[in-house]
């Protein structure tokens, strides 16, 4: 056996192993008797999966220890005991969609493919969720972040944030230790600059690295095109299956897409890699947003000193900052799922205590210097 095969193994394994703990987490924190069967049948099924991985490796498979535990299994029975199975049933779902797209096309594990399949579809109907809706699930997950609106649309908004945050800081510090308000500007406006630019050149250097990761998988894929179509053709197929077609669909829909290699190129990093070639991000593009959108936070809390406005651009800094911090905060709630009103408080509450805690340090730097 050769180290590759002896690594494939053992990853499969390793796998599975997780999927015992998973499963057993669920069945000891699940109320309802039907259901821990469920979990407890699910979990003979993946220990005996993880016998035949252990008995390739030579391992004995009696010697695989399902009580084992770490860290993540325990979170999802805390989890499970507060809020139900049910809210943590996605958690199993990417689970077994990650082994599947790991069986898939591989000619041993064949008859585990369709036991992981069969899990899947189990799992979603105790969730409450059809098949496809798990896979239009798995789909979105994959693509987080990964078109180019998505990437300069996140770099805007976490840019903002942090322009805001953190200039809204460095001028409350400052202002705490002096009151001379054009050093006051000085310092922002540095803020302003340096973090605007040290914004915009990591998030080039992050998005160009991910760029060059996503057109290297795609390259890869094309060589797989070109040297294995019959192996392509059969992941393909299995794709389509776990998403609910037929076999005989599913066969023939994957048989037209091979048929010519440029739509195969593309179906497959969009169905086997949850990419999209024409959407890899732009790397100036996510930079030049991070820039301008850092710069547009930062510029808030030092207006009033820009302005001049002498003896109330401390007060009137501080209630910009606030008005800013509690609409983006709204935004940022709202993006992610939650109430728009505690997104807000939450970014209200954090900013307003790393300005207050900055002010106060500033604040006893002046005194001392002073004095």
């Amino acid at each position: 056996m050769d180290s590759a095969t002896k690594q494939k193994y053992r990853d499969y394994l390793d796998s599975e192993l997780e999927a015992v703990h998973m499963y057993t987490a669920l069945a000891e924190a699940e109320r309802d008797p039907e259901r821990a069967q469920i979990f407890r049948d699910l979990v003979e099924i993946e220990m005996r999966h993880a016998a035949k991985w252990a008995d390739k490796l030579g391992m004995d498979p009696a010697s695989l220890n399902p009580g084992r535990r770490g860290l993540k299994p325990r979170l999802l029975k805390l989890g499970a005991s507060v809020f139900g199975t049910n809210r943590v049933l996605p958690v199993l779902l990417r689970l077994e969609a990650d082994e599947i797209d790991a069986y898939a096309g591989d000619p041993e594990a064949a008859d585990i493919l369709d036991e992981e399949l069969a899990h899947t579809a189990r799992l979603a109907d105790m969730a409450g969720m059809s098949l496809e809706d798990v896979t239009l699930r798995n789909e979105r997950t994959h693509r987080v972040g990964l078109g180019g609106i998505g990437n300069n649309l996140r770099a805007a908004v976490m840019g903002m944030n942090d322009g805001l945050v953190s200039n809204l800081s460095l001028v409350m510090g400052v202002s705490g230790g002096v009151a001379d308000a054009d050093i006051v500007m000085l310092a922002g406006s540095a803020g302003l600059l340096a973090g605007a630019c040290s914004m915009a050149a990591g998030e080039y250097i992050s998005v160009r690295s991910q760029r060059d990761l996503y057109e290297h998988q795609i390259r890869r894929e094309r060589v797989e095109i070109e040297e294995s179509p019959e192996e392509e053709q059969e992941e393909l197929r299995l794709i389509y299956r776990a998403k609910g077609l037929s076999d005989k669909d599913a066969s023939r829909l994957a048989a037209r897409i091979m048929s010519d290699p440029e739509i195969a190129l593309d179906t497959m990093a969009r169905e086997e890699l949850g990419l999209d070639p024409d959407e890899l991000g732009s790397p100036v593009g996510a930079a030049v947003s991070s820039f301008l959108a850092f710069s547009a936070g930062a510029i808030v809390p030092l207006l009033p000193y820009v302005l001049q406005l002498g003896s109330i651009a401390f007060m009137l800094s501080a209630v910009l900052s606030g008005v800013a911090l509690f609409v983006v905060g709204a935004v940022l709630g709202g993006m992610t799922g939650r109430h728009p009103l505690w997104g807000a408080a939450r970014m209200l509450l954090a900013g307003g205590l790393a300005a207050g805690v900055t002010f106060g340090i500033g604040r006893l730097i002046g005194i001392s210097i002073m004095g």
